[in-house]
């Protein structure tokens, strides 16, 4: 888009503060510069109802352009979701279906207004471009990118080289969120580092629209409770920010302390100032602690505004629970995924393997790699799943 605007001074620095990566980064800085009010492009796929404080890295961002009069397009993946995102996946994603996506996309737009400007944002659903879409419409949508530079992407090509499936409706899903941006006219596309591959399908499909190619602005990806995954929902490592604020509290004051000042700068609203400071008084000496209940507190207030939030520093510690329980196992061989039903840490062997994928179990801190490679269970042996499940194995 050209319409102008007048140049905010320290434009390029706000709406970059904190960015992993920006392509074209000189053509961005000069489109700033001159005033050119931006179609700034989000897409989030609801394949789940929450929102969790690591979705808030790229929706802070967006926010930002939001501020500085750019417009903010927010696309409701509900034709994506129904695939699964395959970036960083070793297996095929579950595929949802219409209803599910529908369901979760009204709690997402309830939680994204805690963070966006609701007046100031276009919401648009695929479904407005790809239910019209013919087969020859498709067709020619895959005919603009080749095989070989999909299989060309870091988790493709993993699968590819170990035999492991991948589904051609996967091959898909870059392409249509590519063409999100086609429809959506998109000058400027966020997402988190995991999405770098996207993004750039998308650059290559407007231009081969006939479009301006799109720049592009990468976030950091939030680790979860457990301090080593990326925060997800389904490895039980995260804080949802609809979440009751008790429960926030208590969850925030399990963050590893490594991460607090991380969890600061990332997810709060302190100015570069306040992080500094609160680094500042850990490197002092300070309790961590301390420094994790003004981050706690600080969360609940920003995404419950009004919050008793001296109820919960006063309820002591809030600290989650994570000593483990004990289970009694038969001894004997088996394979991971039955000893972590066994053990009632996952509901099914399908579950146990899915959590292994994604690097969610542990067994003694190292991280299984498949849950059908085979154990004999030891007492005392630890499972882990997630940041805060666990379960100490004694022999019958």
């Amino acid at each position: 888009m050209k319409e102008n605007q007048a140049r905010l001074p320290g434009e390029w620095e706000a709406v970059t503060a904190g960015a992993v990566e920006v392509v074209d980064r000189e053509h961005l800085r000069s489109r700033l510069e001159r005033g050119d009010r931006l179609r700034v492009k989000l897409g989030l796929d609801p394949t789940r109802p929450d929102i969790h404080l690591g979705h808030t890295v790229v929706l802070r961002t967006l926010r930002r352009f939001q501020e500085r009069g750019h417009t903010a397009v927010l696309i409701i993946g509900d034709w994506t979701a129904r695939i699964g995102d395959p970036s960083g996946q070793n297996v095929t994603r579950p595929q949802l279906s219409k209803e599910e996506v529908q369901a979760a996309a009204q709690t997402y737009l309830h939680q994204a207004w805690k963070i966006l400007d609701q007046g100031g944002t276009e919401v648009r659903f695929q479904s407005e471009w790809f239910d019209p879409m013919r087969l020859q419409d498709v067709v020619q949508l895959a005919s603009r990118y080749t095989l070989a530079r999909m299989l060309a992407r870091d988790d493709f090509a993993k699968r590819y080289k170990d035999g492991r499936a991948i589904g051609l409706h996967e091959l898909m899903y870059p392409l249509l969120q590519a063409y999100d941006s086609v429809a959506v006219r998109s000058d400027l596309e966020l997402g988190g580092t995991d999405q770098t591959f996207n993004l750039l399908v998308g650059r290559d499909i407007q231009e081969a629209f006939g479009q301006q190619p799109q720049d592009i602005l990468t976030t950091p990806l939030l680790e979860g409770l457990d301090g080593v995954q990326k925060m997800s929902k389904s490895l039980d490592n995260y804080i949802g920010i609809d979440e009751p604020p008790d429960v926030m509290y208590r969850k925030a004051m399990g963050i590893p302390d490594n991460l607090i000042v991380r969890y600061f700068s990332l997810v709060t609203d302190a100015s570069p100032a306040e992080v500094a400071a609160e680094e500042s008084a850990l490197r002092s000496g300070e309790n961590p602690r301390d420094v994790k209940r003004r981050l706690a507190e600080r969360l609940v207030r920003q995404f419950h505004p009004g919050a008793d939030v001296a109820a919960y520093r006063n309820a002591g510690g809030g600290f989650l629970n994570t000593a483990p329980s004990e289970k009694r196992v038969a001894q004997g061989e088996r394979s991971i995924a039955d000893l972590f039903v066994e053990a009632g840490l996952a509901a099914s062997k399908s579950e146990a393997r899915r959590l292994a994928a994604q690097g969610g179990l542990t067994v003694d801190g190292t991280v299984v790699k498949s849950a059908d490679d085979r154990i004999a269970p030891k007492d005392g042996m630890v499972l882990q799943r997630g940041a805060h499940r666990v379960v100490r194995l004694r022999l019958s």
